[in-house]
């Protein structure tokens, strides 16, 4: 497929220059066209089949690794990583590894384990804003339960070792848990290469899909040490007056879902599939060398850290120095729609794979 073909896929790329995928993806017709055939059903429902879970968990498990019953369908990553913290039995003198400023779907749900007695350990982050899995493995000891990190970081696009850390996590017994939100889709990641004993993520940034959309990916090998939190109609078998959880990680799923968003993400996974993982992070890399060598071109101050290629990604954040100014440059960016994030005195610049170079070097003209 080429780039115009590609390009083609996402109406906004005719009416905007998007560098905002960290944000959201833009929805690509192939989903809204199965949106609209869904919707459509909904209206006359004559003939009309219940969604099938499977075919969103063998799409994810093609894409992640694993197997599709180590999947389960939720809404959102912080939903996923809640249910797995309240349903760990952690008790007083158990302690939760994770690195300072993490996000907070990332962080909240093990910060609120300290109310049960459970310490949380925040590793330091470098001045690059860059993580090294020493300073995580400095802190984990024979009481560690959990490693907690997110595969890229939001507020730096850094991409950490996560095969690393991993291993750090196994050494000591510990569960290793990753937030997906801001990798899956982006850069290649392999639940059983990289040692991930748990996976949250959302669909509607990298993996193409829509808010409201999400998995919860539990290996078989840690699925009975984590206990169901909500007991819905999918987590067990349908027998009355008895409750039988599934043994894999559909016992995590509750009541019904946004069939139609659901859906329609299947057209996403299955582009993503079609573009390749590998292809999306090669060309991630390719848009920000270009975007890094233009900032530092023009004497901007880069954030994000660059020293290493591998802990690259597609996200970049850099400031001009100010609030003041940084606002006034978004705005002015926004003027010219090239959409990107404000985050306080920082713009995080996001492109994807069907961004073209000409639009890159837009943004750098207007900067």
């Amino acid at each position: 497929m080429t780039l115009q073909q590609i390009r083609a896929l996402f109406p906004v790329t005719s009416q905007a220059t998007y560098l905002n995928c960290a944000s959201q993806a833009p929805l690509n017709t192939l989903g809204h066209e199965r949106l609209q055939a869904f919707l459509q059903t909904e209206t006359n429902p004559l003939g009309k089949k219940g969604f099938d879970r499977n075919k969103v968990r063998e799409l994810l498990s093609k894409i992640l690794g694993g197997t599709p019953d180590e999947y389960a369908l939720t809404t959102s990553t912080g939903v996923g990583i809640g249910m797995v913290a309240q349903g760990l039995e952690l008790n007083a003198g158990d302690n939760i590894v994770l690195p300072e400023r993490e996000h907070w779907n990332s962080a909240f749900p093990w910060l609120q384990l300290k109310e049960r007695g459970v310490e949380v350990r925040l590793a330091k982050i470098n001045k690059d804003n860059s993580i090294d899995p020493e300073a995580i493995g400095a802190l984990i000891d024979q009481n560690t339960r959990v490693v907690a990190i997110a595969s890229v970081r939001f507020n730096s696009g850094f991409r950490p070792d996560l095969r690393a850390i991993g291993k750090l996590a196994h050494e000591k017994g510990a569960l290793f848990v990753v937030d997906a939100a801001q990798g899956a889709g982006m850069i290649p990641i392999d639940v059983e290469r990289d040692q991930i004993d748990v996976l949250s993520g959302c669909g509607f940034k990298w993996l193409l899909g829509m808010h409201g959309t999400g998995f919860l990916y539990v290996s078989n090998r840690v699925v009975k040490t984590i206990n169901p939190v909500l007991a819905g109609m999918y987590a067990a078998e349908k027998t009355y007056d008895k409750l039988s959880f599934h043994e894999d990680a559909r016992k995590f799923e509750t009541g019904n879902l946004a069939y139609a968003l659901f859906d329609a993400w299947i057209a996403g996974l299955e582009l993503v599939l079609e573009i390749g993982v590998d292809h999306i992070y090669r060309k991630a890399l390719e848009n920000t060398d270009l975007l890094i060598d233009g900032l530092n071109e023009k004497g901007y101050q880069i954030i994000s850290p660059t020293r290493n290629r591998a802990g690259r990604t597609a996200i970049v954040h850099f400031t001009t120095g100010t609030t003041n100014t940084t606002q006034e440059l978004y705005q002015k960016l926004k003027a010219h729609k090239v959409l990107v994030t404000l985050q306080g005195e920082n713009i995080r610049v996001s492109p994807n794979f069907f961004t073209s170079e000409e639009e890159i070097e837009l943004f750098l003209s207007l900067i």
